[in-house]
């Protein structure tokens, strides 16, 4: 199968590169590097070397009038849609930017997929990590173009809702999540965050089940349609802290911080995408843990580079 992959060099997207490239299939991947990293894509690239070429990356913007010529030039079963700006702070501070990216980026990929005769699309949007940003607002008005694609023009977007995603290749700086910021701030020695309230519960998924569900809707014949993602067991901010703690191997308090985000993102929990037999495998301690062992080796990395120059 040939696939296209948008946001290929990101956190997700370089994870689902992978993966797809290790059940054989021939991957495209787009991005434009503003965020995204080479490095995610170390494995993938050893694979364009090879005779076989089964991995090509394309350095375009998703905004790019060539994006049609690309998708039609590899005439994909699937696009998986992950570029995105999805910086909640930061679309507040820039918001004609974000809705740039993913409000008219969205746009000329159901333009370029019409044109180029691609029904489905498996599109990542967000669960309620940041449901009053100018990002999320971008985000399910790109859910909203799709479905009127797809009511006008015959697309068949999947579009799945999901859960505070989280795990190795996330990087704890710009639009990093919740456990990636904790677990580097208890590395690290500085000041970490949470909330007072108890009471408050997120919902946090391991990259490697978020793939396995971006797979499995493009993979196989997922009915089109909104599928929230998630583990279906919500965690208090406070449990989520002690459990990093424990896996760092530190007891120091945490700070309190705005409770805004926090609230904000209480819902969601619940999973739907059950109803096409998939499940999360990995455990939260798990997931933590892995976490915790990729951000102390990467830290290291990156302080040895900084030495050494």
């Amino acid at each position: 199968m040939r696939a296209v992959v948008t946001g290929a060099a990101g956190f997700i997207g370089s994870a689902l590169v992978d993966r797809l490239l290790d059940d054989g299939h021939q991957v495209v991947g787009i991005d434009n590097l503003s965020t995204g990293s080479l490095a995610n894509l170390g494995s993938a690239l050893r694979h364009s070397a090879t005779a076989a070429r089964r991995f090509t990356l394309v350095r375009r913007d998703i905004q790019a009038p060539e994006l049609t010529d690309i998708i039609a030039g590899t005439n994909p079963a699937v696009i998986f849609h992950l570029a995105a700006h999805v910086n909640c702070e930061a679309s507040w501070a820039d918001p004609h930017f974000d809705a740039r990216s993913n409000v008219l980026g969205t746009i000329n990929l159901c333009e370029a997929s019409r044109r180029a005769g691609v029904e489905k699309i498996v599109y990542a949007t967000e669960g309620a990590s940041c449901s009053s940003s100018p990002s999320s607002v971008a985000k399910a008005a790109g859910e909203m173009y799709l479905r009127a694609y797809a009511e006008r023009y015959g697309l068949a977007p999947i579009c799945l809702a999901m859960a505070g995603v989280y795990g190795p290749r996330q990087h704890p700086g710009g639009d990093a999540g919740l456990v990636t910021r904790l677990a580097s701030a208890l590395i690290t020695g500085a000041p970490s965050e949470t909330c007072r309230d108890d009471f408050v519960h997120r919902d946090f998924l391991f990259v490697d089940d978020a793939v396995e569900a971006l797979v499995h809707a493009g993979c196989t014949p997922v009915a089109a349609g909104t599928y929230h993602v998630g583990s279906g067991r919500p965690t208090t901010v406070l449990r989520m802290h002690q459990m990093i703690c424990a896996a760092v191997g530190t007891t120091r308090p945490c700070l309190v911080v705005s409770m805004d985000e926090w609230k904000a993102a209480a819902a969601g929990a619940t999973s739907t995408a059950g109803e096409w037999d998939w499940t999360p495998a990995v455990t939260l301690a798990e997931g933590v843990a892995r976490t915790v062992e990729w951000l102390r080796a990467t830290l290291d990395s990156d302080c040895d580079r900084q030495e050494a120059g």
